[in-house]
């Protein structure tokens, strides 16, 4: 199974993401994005094939989507787009892309949707919430 993460490793969400597909026993591709920039395609073929909009890809705590006056339900979806192309950290994340599907993987536990196999148990996320029980079972 190939599996892609669009990746900040300094949030916890992507590092528990990231975490959670490693112990599944995937390497996912792990893409630094805010190292890498987006483009327009890649950014419009992610938000496409998860449901999203440059609206509700949109991070808009811890980045400068306030200060660029992004908030206003009167800017377009084009300009947040081209505010994205500029400022990498305006998107949310992670992004995991794997055959199953592409979601914005908020909560992270969204990514176990995403995995073949879960990981085995007992996960827990960095903070110390169980994922999977002792039995392998989900808990979120």
């Amino acid at each position: 199974m190939s599996i892609v993460i669009h990746h900040n490793p300094d949030c916890g969400t992507s590092r528990n993401v990231l975490a959670i597909i490693k112990a599944s026993g995937v390497t996912p591709v792990v893409i630094e994005y805010r190292e890498t920039g987006w483009t327009r395609p890649q950014l419009l073929a992610l938000f496409a094939a998860a449901g999203l909009t440059p609206r509700t890809a949109l991070r808009t705590t811890k980045s400068p989507a306030e200060d660029l006056g992004l908030l206003d339900p009167s800017v377009s979806d084009e300009a947040i787009l081209a505010a994205m192309l500029d400022h990498p950290i305006l998107v949310n994340r992670p992004i995991v892309c794997s055959p199953k599907g592409v979601r914005l993987c908020r909560p992270s536990e969204t990514v176990l949707d995403l995995l073949d196999t879960l990981p085995p148990g007992p996960f827990a996320k960095e903070d110390g919430t169980q994922l999977i029980d002792a039995k392998g079972n989900r808990v979120a």
